[in-house]
């Protein structure tokens, strides 16, 4: 019974901190108050997969 609850849990808060990587560059734009806040987390949602599509929304997220 134990097993069960804790690998639940640990698994919710893996995915969690999982999803939070995932998005990060959107969470960037976001805490910077990016203008084109948007048009990354659209390339970040779409192309993030490809980690080529992440690090440009990454690089683009923190650049001026």
């Amino acid at each position: 019974m134990f097993d069960f609850f804790f690998g639940g849990i640990l698994g919710l808060i893996s995915f969690a901190i999982s999803l939070a990587f995932y998005f990060l560059p959107t969470i960037i734009a976001l805490a910077k108050h990016r203008r084109n806040t948007l048009a990354i987390f659209l390339l970040n949602f779409f192309l993030g997969w490809t980690f080529i599509g992440w690090v440009v929304a990454l690089v683009w997220s923190v650049k001026k």
